[in-house]
């Protein structure tokens, strides 16, 4: 699948990351067939830097 990753102030990129995967009796895999910006998100590209770390994954989700 394609992630957005976050290399450093100023630096994003769409990038393949590996599929997820059903791990547990309560997981759910989900096709997205379209995408947005959050109002948060462009903050994360040069406002918020020094709380990501380089290879961070933008965007929403639940990961273990």
């Amino acid at each position: 699948m394609k992630t957005a990753v976050w290399h450093g102030k100023g630096d994003v990129r769409v990038e393949e990351a590996a599929d997820p995967a059903v791990t547990e009796p309560t997981d759910a895999v989900t096709r997205v067939t379209s995408g947005g910006l959050c109002d948060s998100d462009p903050h994360l590209y040069e406002v918020l830097t020094p709380t990501m770390t380089p290879g961070d994954l933008l965007g929403h989700r639940v990961e273990p």
